[in-house]
């Protein structure tokens, strides 16, 4: 039997827990996560005009990431294109400053945008962003899909939805193996957080009712690592 899911606080908001958050070594997951996000987005991306050397009259493609902590993704994404904004919004204030000083050491705050928003209750209007992502939000919410419907309901037709959160492992060993794992040489906080993050995920299948209700096909949900699932979705 699969476990039981035990939900985390929907807001990471103590300072102790963005700063250890911030601390751990995400870099390799992150780099995949934006590598494969780019791939489902070519197309879009290879239409795109070639930049000046001035940077004149450039053509932006615009990016909204839903649930950013401290916005190491979109620190990722803007340095692989000069022609890639962000607006990345949190719900968590504490998250957000560490994010704000993660685009002060980058230099990139011209191209990334922090703002404190809802993700289940976006102030924008609908089709607004050609291309929408998130990475691990899914987890926090007691129900995700008020948050799903806001990112489909915002994302432009034919635009791509792109989330990504962790698989519930099937049982106590399992998660003690992940952890053990993947966080082995972190603190015991941060060993402990993802631990708690683990037993708060969706399962495949919980994930691909929550789409299907939204109106995608159960199989743009894919399970995509040992510990992730991924959800491509094209906006009709």
């Amino acid at each position: 039997m699969l476990l039981k899911r035990v939900l985390e606080p929907e807001i990471m908001d103590s300072s102790d827990e963005a700063e250890a958050y911030d601390a751990m070594d995400h870099g390799e997951v992150n780099r995949r996560f934006v590598d494969d996000l780019l791939a489902a987005v070519s197309e879009r991306v290879s239409r795109l005009p070639e930049r000046t050397a001035e940077g004149a009259g450039t053509t932006y493609l615009d990016f909204l990431d839903l649930g950013t902590g401290t916005a190491q993704i979109p620190v990722e994404l803007v340095q692989r294109n000069p022609a890639f904004r962000c607006l990345a919004v949190d719900l968590a204030p504490s998250m957000l400053e560490f994010a704000r000083l993660n685009l002060e050491f980058a230099h990139v705050t011209d191209r990334v945008v922090l703002e404190l928003v809802d993700a289940k209750r976006l102030p924008y209007e609908s089709g607004r962003f050609p291309i929408v992502f998130s990475n691990s939000l899914v987890h926090h919410l007691p129900d995700p899909q008020p948050a799903i419907a806001e990112a489909a309901r915002v994302t432009e037709p034919g635009g791509t939805l792109f989330f990504r959160d962790l698989l519930r492992p099937p049982d106590d060993a399992a998660v003690k193996r992940l952890v053990q794992q993947y966080a082995g040489d972190e603190t015991q906080q941060q060993q402990q957080l993802l631990d708690d993050s683990l037993r708060a995920a969706l399962s495949l299948a919980e994930i691909r009712e929550i789409v299907v209700g939204c109106g995608f096909a159960a199989t743009t949900v894919r399970t995509s690592s040992d510990r992730h699932w991924t959800w491509i979705g094209i906006k009709s």
